[in-house]
């Protein structure tokens, strides 16, 4: 089938956007940090909004100074957070265990903002591609009121770029546990909004939920599905685009789009990104094993309309008006209705 919608796992902090055109023509920004104990990933911002989902560690740190504030806010992260990163936002990410976890955020974002569509541009504030040794030290002994050594020493001290390890006895900055639930929304030990014996768990965090995720004006699903069971046909029905990180486990998708063409057919596992386009259908059916995924969808309330549920669109059609267009006899148009109306969204495999 065509290629183009899916992307092998990478070791990098960030998926290039020519590894899949979609990324950039949907705008969509995709990175994988990995930390391993006492790492720390340099203070930085960057040009498009997003949030984390933390899949692996109990011991992260993140401290985030949020645009139009001069206060530094330190967070704890745990498997199963999600955390808004808004546009412009100064953030800073550390390990903070001494054994061998390593801390894991996926970023799932838009970058409608982006210098590049569909690539991520970080600034960091210091190190080998930071942007206080891009400054001359003319500019930074005038700026900061220091002499030229001084500036220097300031500006070129930090030579490690993005990520280094911090020696042991560095006490970072405790977290604020007071703040810490405006912040962060731990998705896996939420409610589920759907919960379908043998089927699965689907999740659905909005702003009306988490009002924090206003500032990045994205939402998320996670949805986690029992062996071999499907995540059923649906469509974002208001002309966003959806992305799909595998958290765990794997399966078979398939995507519909222009003219009623299956432009994609295959398997996906664990550490692959999907990218569907605008309005395109897209259902998944998972292997023996399950298989976990969040997504994340522009906007703070998304319009996802299902084929295949009681809240299908078919089910909304007038009875003549479905026959017409199955060109199915009645009997068979409630027939086929009927098979919907005790369905969700997630179906548990056929005994």
């Amino acid at each position: 089938m065509t290629k183009g919608y899916l992307f092998k796992k990478v070791t990098r902090h960030n998926w290039h956007p020519w590894i899949s055109t979609y990324l950039q023509e949907e705008k969509v920004g995709a990175g994988r940090l990995v930390l391993q104990p006492r790492g720390f990933a340099l203070p930085h911002y960057s040009d498009y909004s997003k949030i984390g989902y933390v899949l692996q560690g109990s011991d992260g740190i993140v401290g985030m100074v949020l645009p139009n504030s001069s206060e530094e806010v330190v967070l704890r992260l745990k498997k199963g957070d999600v955390i808004p990163v808004p546009l412009g936002a100064l953030s800073w990410w550390y390990n903070n265990g001494d054994h061998s976890e390593e801390v894991v955020v996926v970023f799932l974002g838009e970058t409608s903002k982006a210098h590049i569509p569909g690539e991520i541009t970080y600034f960091f504030l210091s190190g080998g591609q930071g942007i206080m040794g891009g400054f001359s030290t003319e500019f930074i002994s005038r700026a900061y009121k220091m002499n030229e050594k001084e500036a220097s020493k300031l500006a070129k001290s930090q030579t490690g770029i993005l990520l280094i390890k911090l020696e042991p006895g560095i006490r970072m900055p405790h977290p604020n546990m007071e703040i810490v639930e405006k912040m962060v929304y731990n998705i896996d030990a939420a409610l589920p909004d759907v919960d379908v014996r043998g089927g699965g768990v689907f999740k659905a965090l909005t702003a009306a939920r988490f009002p924090f995720l206003e500032e990045a004006g994205l939402s998320v699903n996670r949805v986690k599905l029992e062996a071999n069971a499907m995540y059923s046909p649906s469509y974002t029905a208001d002309g966003t685009f959806q992305v799909f990180y595998v958290a765990r486990g794997s399966g078979r998708v398939q995507v519909v789009g222009i003219g009623g063409k299956r432009v994609l057919d295959t398997r996906i596992q664990a550490g692959q990104l999907l990218v569907v386009p605008r309005f395109f259908a897209v259902a998944h059916i998972a292997d023996g094993e399950g298989m976990e995924f969040v997504s994340i969808l522009p906007g703070t309330s998304p319009a996802i309309e299902e084929f295949a549920s009681k809240k299908s669109v078919w089910n909304a059609l007038s009875p003549i008006v479905s026959q017409v267009a199955l060109s199915v006899t009645p009997e068979f148009e409630e027939f086929f209705k009927s098979k919907m109306q005790k369905t969700t969204i997630l179906i548990p495999p056929t005994k």
